[in-house]
């Protein structure tokens, strides 16, 4: 069971030439670590998932398990998806024998499955790592939306805790109804609209600007979900920190703000970052 309210999706590291930088993705993690954030998503979120072949995620796991301290006391997940099947497999196969805490399960880009192919591709993945399991539903970047019958078919296995950005009010105030189990969970994808996200039934957050301001948010989110007033002063602080994250490219930004602070994380892979 993954128990943590929030988990920061973590930017991927890389030199200049575009190659993985291992160390530089840890270092990120190890400091997020220091200010108590307790999970993090590595190879999933910020979009570079599918810029990585599967030696290099294989890489970052072997990485990731040599820092004893890390894979003990964090929930590190680790995202799974490939346009191909088959690396998804042999991924989920890797994860299955690693301390990595669970699994955000994405669905291939562009060639949009059917319901029923997504269902197949979805049950052997979850079936391959024996890891608990957070759906990811993006339509806006694959293509692909997983149906509110779907979410609720995968919902019956045991291993799925959640999913992230299961879509709109009506189509989360249904699941919910039809679900049958209260610990069953549903992630904002960043903080873009979180007020009215948690308004309507989201209750966990995948944070981006987390990876800058891992406290404020952490704190953000606790006061939300206990529905507790939050002050002027503390929105304003919010809304100047949305800004620096989200207008533009987020993923460039967090690495600009990230690399200015001495953390190594380096360039994004191009077209990324194109000037």
């Amino acid at each position: 069971m993954l128990t943590e309210n929030i988990h920061i999706a973590v930017p991927t590291a890389f030199f200049e030439d575009e190659s993985l930088n291992i160390q530089g993705t840890i270092g990120h993690i190890r400091d997020l670590y220091k200010q108590g954030i307790r999970s993090v998503l590595v190879s999933g979120t910020t979009g570079e998932q599918h810029s990585l072949s599967l030696p290099e995620k294989i890489e970052l796991i072997n990485g990731l398990e040599r820092e004893e301290e890390l894979v003990t006391n964090m929930e590190i997940i680790f995202g799974v998806s490939s346009v191909r099947q088959k690396e998804a497999e042999e991924l989920a196969k890797k994860i299955h024998h690693t301390k990595i805490a669970g699994i955000m399960l994405g669905f291939p880009p562009y060639i949009i499955p059917t319901q029923e192919e997504a269902l197949v591709y979805t049950r052997r993945i979850i079936h391959l790592s024996h890891k608990p399991t957070i759906l990811y539903n993006n339509p806006r970047r694959t293509g692909f939306d997983l149906s509110e019958q779907s979410i609720i078919q995968l919902s019956k296995i045991d291993s799925v805790v959640g999913i992230k950005d299961a879509g709109n009010k009506e189509k989360v105030t249904r699941i919910k109804h039809d679900l049958g189990r209260n610990d069953f969970y549903f992630y904002a994808g960043g903080e873009v609209d979180l007020e009215e996200k948690i308004s309507y039934g989201y209750n966990r957050l995948s944070s981006m600007a987390g990876n800058v301001f891992p406290t404020e948010i952490s704190q953000w989110l606790q006061k939300m979900l206990m529905k507790q007033k939050i002050s002027k002063p503390e929105i304003e602080q919010i809304e100047k920190m949305m800004e620096q994250v989200y207008q533009g490219n987020a993923i460039v930004n967090l690495k600009k703000i990230l690399n200015q602070k001495g953390v190594p994380m380096g360039t994004c892979r191009s077209p990324i970052g194109n000037r």
